[in-house]
């Protein structure tokens, strides 16, 4: 618990965390539930930390970024690109009290986020396999869509799946080093496109991103 109550903390003397939302939520959700045995001592340090398939889960900072610059708030619908451990599903969830649907290529990874979100008593958070840069049809519109890995460019069918006045969180660049974008979706044929800052993610994999 000490561990956990400096590094929130620091993520808040740093300008990381910010909203009373966010900060709740990443006092709540316990990370420890979302990683193996042999790393649970370095959950709350802040850096990423592997999560098998040549997959990582975020450092803390990342994740407070991605939900502060999605400016998530109670009650909006959300999908999540990328499951990975289930760690910030379950934080977005805490956040929007409402279920989030999240896209895992991995199927071994999308049981274990399952089990992990099971763990951590996060019954908001819908797991499903599939190539997350097709986003997820049968529950459209978003809200929010939040894309945890990295694509060469923009995928067309997040942007037609986000409701007007919703807002999408991609980093895109390349392989190596990437540049965060919000874009809100002003109409059917307009976006307002904003650049947060570098950064660096796993890529993202699919139709429309980049090929395994």
């Amino acid at each position: 618990m000490r561990e956990k109550n400096a590094l929130i903390e620091n993520l808040i003397t740093s300008g990381y965390l910010k909203s009373p939302e966010v900060i709740r939520a990443m006092q709540e959700v316990e990370r420890t539930n979302f990683l193996s045995n042999e790393f649970i001592s370095e959950a709350y340090i802040d850096r990423p930390l592997p999560i098998g398939e040549m997959q990582t889960i975020s450092a803390p900072h990342m994740v407070a970024i991605m939900c502060e610059e999605a400016q998530l708030k109670h009650g909006q619908k959300v999908l999540e690109i990328g499951a990975g451990s289930g760690y910030h599903a379950c934080i977005v969830s805490t956040i929007t009290g409402k279920n989030v649907f999240t896209i895992e290529r991995h199927e071994r990874l999308a049981d274990t986020a399952r089990s992990n979100l099971r763990e951590a008593g996060c019954t908001k958070v819908q797991v499903h396999v599939g190539d997350g840069t097709l986003g997820y049809p049968e529950e459209s519109p978003f809200e929010r869509i939040i894309v945890t890995a990295a694509a060469p460019d923009i995928p067309k069918p997040l942007v037609e799946q986000l409701a007007l006045g919703g807002k999408l969180l991609i980093p895109v660049g390349s392989r190596h080093s990437q540049e965060l974008l919000r874009l809100t979706k002003i109409d059917e044929d307009d976006v307002e496109k904003e650049r947060l800052g570098g950064c660096v993610f796993v890529p993202l994999i699919g139709e429309y991103g980049w090929k395994d």
